[in-house]
Protein backbone atom coordinates (compact mmCIF):
# COMPACT_ATOMS: atom_id res chain seq x y z
CA UNK A 1 0.00 0.00 0.00
CA UNK A 2 1.38 3.34 -0.92
CA UNK A 3 1.58 6.06 1.62
CA UNK A 4 0.10 9.41 0.87
CA UNK A 5 2.23 12.35 1.77
CA UNK A 6 1.73 13.40 5.39
CA UNK A 7 -0.40 10.37 6.34
CA UNK A 8 2.01 7.84 7.97
CA UNK A 9 5.36 8.91 6.56
CA UNK A 10 7.58 11.73 7.77
CA UNK A 11 5.98 15.14 7.76
CA UNK A 12 7.09 17.57 5.19
CA UNK A 13 8.93 20.56 6.58
CA UNK A 14 7.30 23.73 5.39
CA UNK A 15 9.16 27.00 5.45
CA UNK A 16 7.81 30.42 4.69
CA UNK A 17 9.04 31.79 1.45
CA UNK A 18 11.21 34.80 1.93
CA UNK A 19 9.45 38.11 1.29
CA UNK A 20 10.03 41.79 1.72
CA UNK A 21 10.98 42.90 5.24
CA UNK A 22 8.12 44.02 7.50
CA UNK A 23 7.98 47.73 8.24
CA UNK A 24 9.15 48.83 11.67
CA UNK A 25 6.42 49.05 14.24
CA UNK A 26 4.24 46.35 12.59
CA UNK A 27 3.36 43.08 14.29
CA UNK A 28 3.31 39.73 12.53
CA UNK A 29 -0.48 39.69 12.67
CA UNK A 30 -0.62 42.91 10.70
CA UNK A 31 -1.51 45.22 13.60
CA UNK A 32 0.78 48.14 14.48
CA UNK A 33 2.81 48.03 17.65
CA UNK A 34 1.78 50.63 20.25
CA UNK A 35 4.01 53.64 20.23
CA UNK A 36 6.50 53.50 23.12
CA UNK A 37 5.68 57.03 24.28
CA UNK A 38 1.93 56.37 24.37
CA UNK A 39 2.49 53.08 26.17
CA UNK A 40 4.54 54.80 28.85
CA UNK A 41 1.97 57.59 29.19
CA UNK A 42 -0.94 55.18 29.57
CA UNK A 43 0.98 53.25 32.20
CA UNK A 44 1.86 56.40 34.15
CA UNK A 45 -1.74 57.60 34.01
CA UNK A 46 -2.93 54.40 35.69
CA UNK A 47 -0.15 53.67 38.16
CA UNK A 48 2.03 55.41 40.67
CA UNK A 49 1.18 58.60 42.53
CA UNK A 50 -0.04 60.61 39.52
CA UNK A 51 -3.64 59.24 39.50
CA UNK A 52 -4.12 60.53 43.05
CA UNK A 53 -3.55 64.10 41.87
CA UNK A 54 -6.92 64.41 40.12
CA UNK A 55 -9.13 63.42 43.10
CA UNK A 56 -6.96 65.49 45.44
CA UNK A 57 -7.29 68.61 43.30
CA UNK A 58 -11.05 68.16 42.86
CA UNK A 59 -11.62 67.50 46.57
CA UNK A 60 -9.51 70.49 47.61
CA UNK A 61 -11.35 72.91 45.33
CA UNK A 62 -14.81 71.59 46.16
CA UNK A 63 -14.16 71.63 49.90
CA UNK A 64 -13.06 75.27 49.72
CA UNK A 65 -16.06 76.24 47.62
CA UNK A 66 -18.63 74.41 49.73
CA UNK A 67 -17.29 76.05 52.89
CA UNK A 68 -18.04 79.49 51.37
CA UNK A 69 -21.11 78.68 49.30
CA UNK A 70 -23.05 81.65 50.72
CA UNK A 71 -20.52 84.01 49.12
CA UNK A 72 -20.77 82.84 45.50
CA UNK A 73 -23.75 80.68 44.65
CA UNK A 74 -25.92 83.54 43.41
CA UNK A 75 -23.54 85.05 40.84
CA UNK A 76 -21.48 83.71 37.93
CA UNK A 77 -18.74 86.27 38.53
CA UNK A 78 -18.52 85.65 42.26
CA UNK A 79 -18.43 81.91 41.59
CA UNK A 80 -15.50 82.08 39.20
CA UNK A 81 -13.67 84.65 41.30
CA UNK A 82 -13.59 82.35 44.31
CA UNK A 83 -13.01 79.30 42.11
CA UNK A 84 -9.98 81.06 40.62
CA UNK A 85 -8.46 81.58 44.06
CA UNK A 86 -9.27 78.02 45.16
CA UNK A 87 -7.71 76.52 42.04
CA UNK A 88 -4.54 78.60 41.91
CA UNK A 89 -3.78 79.46 45.53
CA UNK A 90 -4.92 76.21 47.17
CA UNK A 91 -4.90 73.48 44.51
CA UNK A 92 -1.92 75.01 42.69
CA UNK A 93 0.65 74.30 45.45
CA UNK A 94 -0.88 70.84 45.84
CA UNK A 95 -0.31 70.15 42.14
CA UNK A 96 3.28 71.40 42.39
CA UNK A 97 3.86 69.11 45.37
CA UNK A 98 2.52 66.15 43.39
CA UNK A 99 4.86 66.98 40.53
CA UNK A 100 7.75 67.36 42.95
CA UNK A 101 7.08 63.92 44.45
CA UNK A 102 6.95 62.49 40.95
CA UNK A 103 10.25 64.15 40.13
CA UNK A 104 12.01 62.58 43.09
CA UNK A 105 10.84 59.08 42.20
CA UNK A 106 14.06 58.09 40.39
CA UNK A 107 16.18 59.02 43.39
CA UNK A 108 13.92 57.16 45.83
CA UNK A 109 13.98 54.03 43.66
CA UNK A 110 17.68 54.43 42.84
CA UNK A 111 17.06 54.09 39.13
CA UNK A 112 18.86 57.24 38.04
CA UNK A 113 21.83 55.32 36.68
CA UNK A 114 19.52 52.95 34.79
CA UNK A 115 17.76 55.84 33.06
CA UNK A 116 21.11 57.21 31.91
CA UNK A 117 21.58 54.08 29.80
CA UNK A 118 18.30 54.67 27.95
CA UNK A 119 18.70 56.39 24.58
CA UNK A 120 15.66 58.59 25.19
CA UNK A 121 16.49 62.29 25.59
CA UNK A 122 16.43 63.91 29.00
CA UNK A 123 13.76 66.41 27.97
CA UNK A 124 11.53 63.61 26.70
CA UNK A 125 11.85 61.72 29.97
CA UNK A 126 10.97 64.83 31.93
CA UNK A 127 7.88 65.54 29.84
CA UNK A 128 6.69 61.95 30.08
CA UNK A 129 7.07 62.06 33.86
CA UNK A 130 5.34 65.42 34.36
CA UNK A 131 2.53 65.00 31.84
CA UNK A 132 0.53 62.42 33.87
CA UNK A 133 0.50 64.73 36.89
CA UNK A 134 -0.51 67.71 34.73
CA UNK A 135 -3.29 65.77 32.99
CA UNK A 136 -4.72 64.42 36.23
CA UNK A 137 -4.62 67.90 37.79
CA UNK A 138 -6.49 69.23 34.75
CA UNK A 139 -9.12 66.49 35.09
CA UNK A 140 -9.58 67.29 38.78
CA UNK A 141 -10.02 70.97 38.02
CA UNK A 142 -12.54 70.33 35.24
CA UNK A 143 -14.58 68.06 37.51
CA UNK A 144 -14.64 70.74 40.22
CA UNK A 145 -15.46 73.42 37.63
CA UNK A 146 -18.42 71.45 36.31
CA UNK A 147 -19.76 70.79 39.81
CA UNK A 148 -19.45 74.40 40.96
CA UNK A 149 -21.04 75.85 37.82
CA UNK A 150 -23.88 73.34 38.09
CA UNK A 151 -24.48 74.48 41.68
CA UNK A 152 -24.56 78.13 40.58
CA UNK A 153 -26.81 77.72 37.56
CA UNK A 154 -30.21 77.54 39.39
CA UNK A 155 -29.56 80.78 41.31
CA UNK A 156 -27.44 82.98 39.03
CA UNK A 157 -28.92 85.79 36.98
CA UNK A 158 -27.88 87.14 33.61
CA UNK A 159 -24.48 86.54 32.08
CA UNK A 160 -22.56 83.30 32.31
CA UNK A 161 -19.20 81.76 33.20
CA UNK A 162 -16.06 83.20 31.64
CA UNK A 163 -14.05 80.71 29.53
CA UNK A 164 -11.00 82.99 29.80
CA UNK A 165 -10.76 82.49 33.57
CA UNK A 166 -11.19 78.73 33.27
CA UNK A 167 -8.46 78.50 30.62
CA UNK A 168 -6.15 80.66 32.71
CA UNK A 169 -6.61 78.57 35.85
CA UNK A 170 -6.13 75.36 33.89
CA UNK A 171 -2.86 76.58 32.38
CA UNK A 172 -1.58 77.58 35.83
CA UNK A 173 -2.15 74.07 37.21
CA UNK A 174 -0.39 72.48 34.23
CA UNK A 175 2.57 74.83 34.61
CA UNK A 176 2.88 74.16 38.34
CA UNK A 177 3.01 70.41 37.70
CA UNK A 178 6.08 70.89 35.49
CA UNK A 179 7.66 73.34 37.93
CA UNK A 180 7.22 70.88 40.77
CA UNK A 181 8.79 68.05 38.80
CA UNK A 182 11.89 70.10 37.97
CA UNK A 183 12.27 71.06 41.63
CA UNK A 184 11.89 67.40 42.61
CA UNK A 185 14.65 66.41 40.19
CA UNK A 186 17.02 69.10 41.44
CA UNK A 187 16.35 68.82 45.17
CA UNK A 188 16.27 65.20 46.34
CA UNK A 189 15.21 65.82 49.93
CA UNK A 190 12.15 63.77 50.85
CA UNK A 191 10.38 66.78 52.41
CA UNK A 192 10.87 68.95 49.35
CA UNK A 193 7.25 68.46 48.20
CA UNK A 194 5.49 69.85 51.32
CA UNK A 195 8.06 72.64 51.69
CA UNK A 196 7.54 73.62 48.05
CA UNK A 197 3.76 73.68 48.57
CA UNK A 198 4.12 76.01 51.56
CA UNK A 199 6.50 78.34 49.78
CA UNK A 200 4.26 78.53 46.72
CA UNK A 201 1.21 79.29 48.88
CA UNK A 202 3.01 82.25 50.41
CA UNK A 203 4.63 83.34 47.17
CA UNK A 204 1.41 83.23 45.14
CA UNK A 205 -0.75 84.84 47.81
CA UNK A 206 1.55 87.62 49.07
CA UNK A 207 1.29 89.85 45.94
CA UNK A 208 -2.46 90.07 46.47
CA UNK A 209 -1.85 92.34 49.47
CA UNK A 210 0.02 94.89 47.37
CA UNK A 211 -1.62 98.05 46.08
CA UNK A 212 0.63 98.11 43.03
CA UNK A 213 -0.59 96.80 39.69
CA UNK A 214 2.31 94.36 39.85
CA UNK A 215 0.08 92.15 41.98
CA UNK A 216 -1.55 90.91 38.77
CA UNK A 217 1.68 89.12 37.87
CA UNK A 218 0.73 86.51 40.45
CA UNK A 219 -1.65 84.03 38.79
CA UNK A 220 -3.41 83.57 42.15
CA UNK A 221 -4.40 87.22 42.71
CA UNK A 222 -8.09 87.64 43.44
CA UNK A 223 -9.79 89.76 40.78
CA UNK A 224 -13.07 90.77 42.54
CA UNK A 225 -15.26 90.23 39.48
CA UNK A 226 -18.51 91.56 40.90
CA UNK A 227 -19.62 93.47 37.80
CA UNK A 228 -16.75 92.84 35.39
CA UNK A 229 -15.34 90.22 33.02
CA UNK A 230 -11.85 89.73 31.54
CA UNK A 231 -10.93 91.35 28.24
CA UNK A 232 -10.52 89.10 25.21
CA UNK A 233 -6.72 88.94 25.43
CA UNK A 234 -6.58 88.12 29.13
CA UNK A 235 -6.16 84.34 28.79
CA UNK A 236 -3.50 84.39 26.01
CA UNK A 237 -1.33 86.98 27.73
CA UNK A 238 -1.50 85.27 31.12
CA UNK A 239 -0.71 81.93 29.45
CA UNK A 240 2.34 83.47 27.78
CA UNK A 241 3.47 84.90 31.12
CA UNK A 242 3.11 81.74 33.22
CA UNK A 243 3.81 79.29 30.41
CA UNK A 244 6.87 81.19 29.22
CA UNK A 245 8.48 81.10 32.65
CA UNK A 246 7.68 77.41 33.05
CA UNK A 247 8.98 76.45 29.62
CA UNK A 248 12.17 78.42 30.23
CA UNK A 249 12.71 76.52 33.48
CA UNK A 250 12.10 73.14 31.80
CA UNK A 251 14.36 73.87 28.82
CA UNK A 252 17.06 75.32 31.03
CA UNK A 253 17.10 72.11 33.06
CA UNK A 254 16.59 69.37 30.49
CA UNK A 255 17.26 70.62 26.96
CA UNK A 256 20.50 69.78 25.20
CA UNK A 257 20.77 73.35 23.95
CA UNK A 258 19.86 75.29 27.04
CA UNK A 259 20.14 78.55 25.18
CA UNK A 260 16.69 77.74 23.78
CA UNK A 261 15.29 78.66 27.20
CA UNK A 262 15.87 82.30 26.33
CA UNK A 263 13.07 82.25 23.76
CA UNK A 264 10.14 81.52 26.14
CA UNK A 265 11.80 83.66 28.79
CA UNK A 266 11.84 86.62 26.41
CA UNK A 267 8.17 86.04 25.57
CA UNK A 268 7.28 86.03 29.27
CA UNK A 269 9.25 89.21 29.91
CA UNK A 270 7.39 90.90 27.03
CA UNK A 271 4.01 89.92 28.51
CA UNK A 272 4.87 91.16 32.03
CA UNK A 273 4.94 94.92 31.20
CA UNK A 274 1.59 94.61 29.42
CA UNK A 275 0.02 93.00 32.50
CA UNK A 276 1.47 95.55 34.92
CA UNK A 277 0.69 98.60 32.77
CA UNK A 278 -2.89 97.49 32.15
CA UNK A 279 -3.64 96.35 35.71
CA UNK A 280 -7.34 96.51 36.44
CA UNK A 281 -7.89 97.47 32.82
CA UNK A 282 -7.69 93.75 32.04
CA UNK A 283 -11.31 93.62 33.23
CA UNK A 284 -14.18 95.47 31.55
CA UNK A 285 -17.72 96.12 32.68
CA UNK A 286 -19.98 93.12 32.32
CA UNK A 287 -22.61 93.96 29.66
CA UNK A 288 -25.16 91.84 31.53
CA UNK A 289 -24.81 94.08 34.60
CA UNK A 290 -25.73 97.21 32.63
CA UNK A 291 -29.13 95.83 31.58
CA UNK A 292 -31.63 96.27 34.46
CA UNK A 293 -34.31 93.70 35.16
CA UNK A 294 -37.66 95.36 35.93
CA UNK A 295 -40.94 94.04 37.26
CA UNK A 296 -44.47 94.90 36.18
CA UNK A 297 -45.58 96.39 39.49
CA UNK A 298 -46.67 99.99 40.04
CA UNK A 299 -44.43 101.67 41.03
CA UNK A 300 -41.86 99.78 39.01
CA UNK A 301 -38.94 98.04 40.70
CA UNK A 302 -35.71 97.48 38.76
CA UNK A 303 -32.65 95.59 39.95
CA UNK A 304 -29.27 95.14 38.30
CA UNK A 305 -29.08 92.59 35.52
CA UNK A 306 -26.92 90.21 37.56
CA UNK A 307 -29.45 90.30 40.41
CA UNK A 308 -32.54 89.43 38.37
CA UNK A 309 -33.43 86.31 40.39
CA UNK A 310 -33.82 88.51 43.48
CA UNK A 311 -36.55 90.68 41.92
CA UNK A 312 -39.47 88.66 43.40
CA UNK A 313 -37.84 88.82 46.85
CA UNK A 314 -37.35 92.59 46.60
CA UNK A 315 -40.89 93.19 45.32
CA UNK A 316 -42.38 91.14 48.14
CA UNK A 317 -40.29 92.88 50.80
CA UNK A 318 -41.21 96.38 49.57
CA UNK A 319 -44.93 95.67 49.12
CA UNK A 320 -45.88 97.06 52.56
CA UNK A 321 -43.86 100.27 52.18
CA UNK A 322 -45.22 100.90 48.69
CA UNK A 323 -48.80 100.52 49.95
CA UNK A 324 -48.10 103.25 52.52
CA UNK A 325 -46.93 105.56 49.75
CA UNK A 326 -49.89 104.77 47.51
CA UNK A 327 -51.60 108.00 46.49
CA UNK A 328 -48.93 110.26 48.00
CA UNK A 329 -48.08 113.15 45.65
CA UNK A 330 -44.44 113.07 44.54
CA UNK A 331 -43.87 109.46 45.63
CA UNK A 332 -41.30 107.62 43.50
CA UNK A 333 -42.71 106.00 40.39
CA UNK A 334 -39.63 103.80 39.92
CA UNK A 335 -37.06 102.22 42.19
CA UNK A 336 -33.70 101.50 40.55
CA UNK A 337 -30.52 99.73 41.57
CA UNK A 338 -28.00 101.72 43.58
CA UNK A 339 -25.37 101.54 40.81
CA UNK A 340 -27.65 103.41 38.39
CA UNK A 341 -28.20 107.16 38.37
CA UNK A 342 -31.75 107.87 39.48
CA UNK A 343 -33.73 110.22 37.29
CA UNK A 344 -36.79 112.32 37.99
CA UNK A 345 -39.32 110.46 40.09
CA UNK A 346 -36.90 107.61 40.81
CA UNK A 347 -35.55 106.34 44.11
CA UNK A 348 -32.40 104.32 44.78
CA UNK A 349 -32.36 100.74 46.01
CA UNK A 350 -29.42 99.45 48.04
CA UNK A 351 -27.09 97.10 46.18
CA UNK A 352 -28.37 93.59 46.78
CA UNK A 353 -25.20 91.54 46.65
CA UNK A 354 -22.80 94.27 47.74
CA UNK A 355 -22.90 94.03 51.50
CA UNK A 356 -26.30 92.49 52.11
CA UNK A 357 -25.15 88.91 52.59
CA UNK A 358 -27.52 87.60 49.95
CA UNK A 359 -27.59 83.81 50.04
CA UNK A 360 -28.48 82.33 46.67
CA UNK A 361 -31.73 84.06 45.65
CA UNK A 362 -33.05 85.00 49.10
CA UNK A 363 -32.78 88.15 51.18
CA UNK A 364 -31.50 87.17 54.63
CA UNK A 365 -33.34 90.05 56.39
CA UNK A 366 -36.15 91.58 54.29
CA UNK A 367 -37.25 93.88 57.12
CA UNK A 368 -33.79 95.41 57.43
CA UNK A 369 -33.61 95.83 53.66
CA UNK A 370 -36.90 97.77 53.69
CA UNK A 371 -35.56 99.96 56.50
CA UNK A 372 -32.55 100.87 54.38
CA UNK A 373 -34.77 101.75 51.42
CA UNK A 374 -36.89 103.98 53.65
CA UNK A 375 -33.74 105.55 55.10
CA UNK A 376 -32.50 106.46 51.62
CA UNK A 377 -35.86 108.10 50.87
CA UNK A 378 -35.62 110.32 53.95
CA UNK A 379 -31.87 110.85 54.27
CA UNK A 380 -30.45 114.35 53.71
CA UNK A 381 -26.77 115.31 53.77
CA UNK A 382 -26.47 118.64 55.57
CA UNK A 383 -23.84 120.28 57.71
CA UNK A 384 -24.66 121.63 61.19
CA UNK A 385 -24.50 125.20 59.90
CA UNK A 386 -27.04 124.49 57.15
CA UNK A 387 -29.65 123.35 59.66
CA UNK A 388 -29.73 126.82 61.22
CA UNK A 389 -29.12 125.69 64.79
CA UNK A 390 -29.13 122.71 67.16
CA UNK A 391 -32.84 122.87 67.83
CA UNK A 392 -33.77 122.98 64.14
CA UNK A 393 -31.33 120.16 63.37
CA UNK A 394 -32.87 117.96 66.09
CA UNK A 395 -36.42 118.58 64.84
CA UNK A 396 -35.51 117.71 61.24
CA UNK A 397 -33.63 114.55 62.22
CA UNK A 398 -36.51 113.38 64.43
CA UNK A 399 -38.95 113.99 61.58
CA UNK A 400 -36.79 112.10 59.08
CA UNK A 401 -36.40 109.16 61.44
CA UNK A 402 -40.11 109.08 62.20
CA UNK A 403 -41.05 108.98 58.50
CA UNK A 404 -38.49 106.25 57.80
CA UNK A 405 -39.73 104.21 60.73
CA UNK A 406 -43.38 104.58 59.70
CA UNK A 407 -42.66 103.62 56.09
CA UNK A 408 -40.73 100.53 57.18
CA UNK A 409 -43.30 99.65 59.89
CA UNK A 410 -40.58 99.53 62.55
CA UNK A 411 -41.84 101.85 65.30
CA UNK A 412 -39.85 100.12 68.06
CA UNK A 413 -36.93 102.52 67.44
CA UNK A 414 -39.09 105.44 68.64
CA UNK A 415 -40.64 104.17 71.82
CA UNK A 416 -41.70 107.19 73.87
CA UNK A 417 -41.32 109.62 70.94
CA UNK A 418 -44.50 111.50 69.91
CA UNK A 419 -43.46 111.88 66.25
CA UNK A 420 -44.48 108.45 64.84
CA UNK A 421 -47.65 108.58 66.89
CA UNK A 422 -48.58 111.94 65.31
CA UNK A 423 -48.01 110.54 61.84
CA UNK A 424 -50.05 107.43 62.59
CA UNK A 425 -52.90 109.46 64.14
CA UNK A 426 -53.39 111.58 61.00
CA UNK A 427 -56.32 110.89 58.74
CA UNK A 428 -55.36 109.12 55.54
CA UNK A 429 -56.04 112.13 53.32
CA UNK A 430 -54.16 114.52 55.62
CA UNK A 431 -51.23 112.14 55.90
CA UNK A 432 -50.96 111.86 52.10
CA UNK A 433 -50.89 115.65 51.78
CA UNK A 434 -48.29 115.99 54.52
CA UNK A 435 -46.11 113.21 53.06
CA UNK A 436 -46.36 114.88 49.65
CA UNK A 437 -45.00 118.12 51.12
CA UNK A 438 -42.30 116.17 52.94
CA UNK A 439 -41.13 114.31 49.84
CA UNK A 440 -41.09 117.57 47.87
CA UNK A 441 -38.51 118.87 50.36
CA UNK A 442 -36.26 115.82 50.07
CA UNK A 443 -32.61 116.82 50.18
CA UNK A 444 -33.31 120.35 51.42
CA UNK A 445 -31.43 121.60 54.49
CA UNK A 446 -33.64 124.68 55.05
CA UNK A 447 -35.87 124.10 58.11
CA UNK A 448 -38.43 126.50 56.66
CA UNK A 449 -38.99 124.26 53.62
CA UNK A 450 -39.31 120.96 55.50
CA UNK A 451 -42.59 120.25 57.29
CA UNK A 452 -41.95 118.88 60.75
CA UNK A 453 -44.08 116.78 63.06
Amino acid sequence: MSLTPGEHGPRELRTKAPGPPEPAGTAAAGRPYPRPAMTVLRTELRRGSAPWTGPAVAATILTTMVAKSAEWQGSWNDTQDLLHVSATLVAGPLTAAAGCWQGGREHRRRTGGLWLSVPRARLTRLVMAALPVALWAAVGYLVALAGVLAATWPYAGAGGPSPALAVGDLSVLVCLAFVGLVVGRVCRWRLTAPVLAGLLYVGLGAPGYLSSEARFLSPATQYWLRDSVPVWWFAPVMAVWTGGLTLALVLGYAARRRVLALVPLAAALCAAPLIVSTGEGMFRADPAAARPVCGDTVPQICVAGLEGPLLPEVSGALAGMLSRLDGVPGAPVRYVDGEARPGSGEAVLPGLTRGWGVIRDELPDPADYVSQVAYQLTHRECSDAEYGGPAERLRLLETDDAVASWLAARDERFTGSPHPARLTAMADADRRVWLGRYLASAGSCDPKQVPVL
